[in-house]
């Protein structure tokens, strides 16, 4: 545990540069602390326990504003960013290097029994305020847009944006064959627009079809 408590903390210099000493991030960064008492109430309940490990959870929340049900599996290097919001269900699973910004939600759908959240693969990116719903996976090196809303599985080396969420491909890069300081990739303000692309992309037809009516001389021609 202490092991990754450490690796907790390390993971914090690795991706905010306002960390600027042990103490600080030790005190005064809640994503920590939430994560710190997640481990706790996990281990407690994965020996059986109920309440206890609630409680453990309802007292992270009230500190942190951050709500991760003692159920949820974490894996090592996860950063939540602020956090404020941020909720992850009871069958959520996260993989490792994983990054989450504030008011992210990994929920469920519905009053499904059994596995009902998302299963996060290594070294995802979800922006703020992003749902991901139900029970489905996020591939490895995926990137998931501020305000997405995410419903259905998602391959691996791609990025999420919009509601519902539409898959863009990176540009055909596969990430997996970028530096490993590449491969958790920070620059979630830099994401695509499908829904403006495809507006650009209706305004040139239109402008293409304008002009070859005026060089037919069809309406709208004054020759």
């Amino acid at each position: 545990m202490f092991s990754r408590i450490k690796k907790d903390i390390g993971v914090i210099f690795e991706r905010d540069p306002a960390a600027r000493s042990f103490l600080e991030v030790l005190l005064a960064y809640p994503g920590l602390h939430a994560l710190l008492f997640h481990r706790v109430a996990h281990y407690l309940y994965k020996k059986g326990l109920i309440l206890l490990p609630r409680l453990i959870s309802q007292f992270s929340r009230f500190l942190t504003g951050i709500e991760i049900h003692p159920g949820a599996r974490i894996g090592e290097g996860l950063f939540i960013d602020h956090g404020t919001g941020v909720v992850i269900g009871e069958t959520a699973e996260v993989g490792n290097n994983v990054t989450i910004y504030q008011g992210v939600t990994l929920g469920g759908t519905g009053k499904e029994k059994g596995k009902r959240h998302p299963t996060v693969g290594n070294n995802v990116v979800i922006s703020t305020g992003a749902k991901v719903l139900g029970n489905i996976k996020i591939g490895d090196n995926t990137r998931i847009g501020a305000g997405s809303v995410v419903l259905k599985d998602v391959p691996p080396n791609t990025t999420v944006v919009g509601i519902p969420g539409k898959v863009v491909i990176r540009d055909g890069i596969n990430i997996a064959d970028m530096d490993v300081e590449d491969i958790i990739d920070l620059h979630h303000e830099n994401l695509p627009d499908p829904v403006a692309e495809m507006i650009l992309c209706l305004q040139r037809k239109v402008g293409r079809l304008e002009r070859r009516i005026e060089e037919t001389g069809g309406p709208g021609n004054d020759g």
